[in-house]
């Protein structure tokens, strides 16, 4: 036996039924039914019976393509008993990508949401004759539904394979190098290590609540919390597709203890009407993470008496890497803090040697929750992984004296302006100040005389206007003069991705047309 071959490896449901078997774990909000630790497995061990019988086993994957659904879980819990490999395909996502990682990941059986049942439709050719299933509890077009293939088996604990924390358990896709997603294998260690770090790092209680707001497609979804929780025996609440009036009721009415978002979630509930009357009491901590959040967007938090600090993660590493103690937000704002306590890390220059504090390089992490590679891709792999075990982030960073790191930009969205390097997330952070300003993002663009100059994208906030000329005037002084941007643009909205973070690459792309 190796040293981590436990059978306890990959069983979710069925370890934390047997401690807690009747205490509340999954709210779903789209129906308002709850389930119990218990039930949640029974559950768990009907769909792994199902998967058997459709002949998939340790190692095949499980397509699923879904928005925030309940049953999603289902999938989860019963290939995590199986060894089967999840693979949750971006909703976002085009048809031309989708085929492609359909023929790349090559899935034994392919779930879909019903509510998405157009989309899917565009690359049902690719999935071909494998067994294909709508989720729910009603079938679609000839598909038969997911419930009734769950029911139709027993609940009782289904027979395992051996597995160890080298197997993998999840395939989640990450932007490519070739413009197209890569795979990133996330190993049932990863996600064992990960919900660790979190548990023991965050100081999270049995007691917690939270309304799971990342998708489900996303590491951030199904790693964030939603396995630290069920690990700790703690509640998550399934919310479906987000809305600003929906989360302020349910931090209400559920009394959410802790509350996970990208920053643009937390700008449309502060701005929203409702919040200066949200009823936050239950509330512990705010986490931003997936992009710097603005303190200016922190600030109208605190003014609740509420903390809302910064996280950082990536789906190669936890994705959960720093902890930032409450004490210590209002005096380091922009800081992500610590190390989590199975993790390594160094902030690189170019051949890979650790910067002194105060100088900017690579973040580099290495640990028990890295990634296992890219599906299929062994140069991307190579890459990314260094032989020693250290992981490239492409993200750059900074420690401070104290040991207080910070992020403080990716490394391909910072630009050299005669000579000069500019990091876009300073000079966003300042736009984020501007009383008119609701989002603004900053690219960098070719200059004949320069190299390159920063262009910034402004949305402003309803029934306001500004002008490049009173934008120019808010900032001089306020930032070197290479770092204020050279050209302006004011749209209706920015891209975002499915989880809210926007999204330069669109805009570096739409720039270039």
């Amino acid at each position: 036996m190796k040293w981590n071959d436990w059978s306890w490896i990959g069983d979710w449901t069925g370890r934390r039924a047997l401690l807690t078997p009747k205490k509340e774990a999954i709210v779903d909000n789209l129906s308002g039914a709850r389930y119990t630790f218990l039930s949640m497995d029974e559950r768990a061990n009907g769909m792994a019976r199902a998967l058997l019988d459709l002949g998939v086993s340790k190692g095949d994957r499980v397509g699923v393509y879904a928005k925030n659904r309940f049953d999603f879980l289902d999938l989860l819990f019963a290939c995590g008993k199986i060894g089967s490999i999840l693979v949750p395909f971006n909703t976002r996502l085009t048809p031309r990508e989708v085929d492609y990682l359909i023929d790349k990941t090559d899935p034994k059986v392919f779930f879909y949401d019903p509510s998405t049942s157009s989309e899917f439709e565009a690359f049902r050719d690719s999935v071909g004759k494998r067994d294909t299933f709508v989720m729910g509890e009603k079938g679609v077009d000839g598909d038969k539904d997911m419930a009734s293939l769950r029911r139709l088996k027993s609940v009782a604990a289904v027979e395992r394979p051996s597995l160890t924390f080298d197997d993998p358990y999840l395939i989640v896709f990450t932007g490519g190098t070739t413009g197209l997603p890569k795979g990133a294998v996330l190993s049932h260690g990863l996600v064992f290590w990960n919900s660790v770090n979190t548990i023991v790092s965050w100081e999270l209680r049995p007691d917690d609540i939270q309304p799971l707001l990342f998708p489900l497609f996303h590491t951030g979804g199904i790693n964030v919390l939603l396995v630290p929780f069920y690990h700790l025996g703690a509640m998550s609440i399934i919310m479906g597709d987000f809305s600003v009036e929906e989360t302020l009721r349910v931090i209400r009415d559920e009394r959410c203890t802790i509350v996970i978002g990208v920053p643009t979630m937390f700008n449309m509930m502060a701005q929203s009407p409702e919040f200066s009357k949200a009823d936050f009491s239950s509330v512990r901590v705010f986490i931003s993470g997936g992009a710097p959040c603005p303190v200016a967007i922190m600030e109208r938090y605190w003014a609740r008496d509420k903390i809302l600090k910064m996280g950082y993660g990536l789906t190669e590493v936890g994705p959960n890497n720093f902890y930032l103690p409450e004490s210590e937000v209002k005096r380091k704002p922009t800081a992500v803090g610590f190390p989590v306590f199975h993790c390594d890390m160094k902030i690189a220059d170019d051949d890979l040697n650790e910067v002194a504090p105060g100088e900017v390089g690579e973040l580099m992490l290495r640990g028990p929750h890295i990634f296992s590679g890219y599906w299929d891709e062994p140069g991307e792999t190579a890459n990314a992984i260094e032989e020693d075990g250290w992981v490239h982030t492409g993200d750059l960073a900074m420690k401070d004296e104290e040991g207080f790191h910070y992020i403080v930009g990716r490394k391909k969205d910072m630009f050299i302006s005669g000579g000069e390097n500019v990091y876009p997330t300073e000079i966003e952070e300042l736009l984020f100040k501007h009383p008119a300003v609701l989002e603004a993002a900053v690219v960098g663009v070719p200059h004949e005389k320069w190299g390159e100059v920063g262009k910034a994208f402004i949305v402003t906030k309803p029934n306001m206007e500004l002008t490049e000329g009173e934008i120019l005037s808010y900032l001089e002084g306020k930032l070197a003069r290479y770092k204020i941007p050279k050209h302006y643009e004011f749209r209706d909205e920015l891209p975002k991705s499915a989880a809210g973070k926007i999204l330069k690459r669109e805009l570096e792309k739409e720039d270039k047309q």
